[in-house]
């Protein structure tokens, strides 16, 4: 069962699009990095890589938005296709993906899930990434300097089915 906790992580979760030049924490960093190494994935292949950039010349080089490179962390989830054929590891990789971001959320540290699958070239160009791997999405990592409000979710009542559609 989940806890309340968990739940609030998730409400707070926003993406992020000011960050703060603070540096994040070795420690905090090391422990999102943990929630992605322990996410599941098909027949615990885990597919996935990620690069943590901190460089602002290769965080430039990237052809992500300008406001996501100014993050004192950008982290590439990419995708060995390899190791798990598609399109299992881009689902496998968007799952450990996606605990960063939650994982972040609960260290008081921004996110903003970009997505990149069919359009990584410039990345995989940037940092030397091997034509095996595909980069499947890139998010800035920093202390937000902005508190956007939630957005509108539909009803449960309007997602949820029973027994048939």
């Amino acid at each position: 069962m989940f806890t309340l906790d968990f739940i609030e992580v998730v409400k707070k979760r926003r993406s992020i699009r000011r960050y703060k030049p603070d540096p994040v924490p070795e420690d905090a960093l090391r422990q999102i990095l943990e929630a992605a190494r322990l996410a599941p994935s098909a027949g615990n292949r885990q597919p996935w890589h990620f690069i943590i950039v901190r460089d602002e010349d290769k965080k430039n080089q990237l052809g992500i938005p300008s406001w996501a490179s100014e993050a004192p962390i950008v982290i590439v989830g990419c995708a060995d296709t390899e190791t798990r054929g598609e399109p299992v590891c881009f689902i496998d990789v968007a799952i450990a993906f996606e605990h960063i971001v939650l994982a972040a959320a609960n260290f008081g540290l921004g996110t903003c899930w970009i997505g990149r699958l069919g359009a990584d070239e410039t990345i995989k160009k940037a940092l030397e990434i091997p034509e095996h791997i595909r980069v499947i999405a890139v998010t800035p990592l920093g202390y937000p300097d902005e508190t956007p409000s939630p957005k509108p979710r539909k009803p449960l009542s309007e997602i949820i089915h029973h027994d048939k559609f």
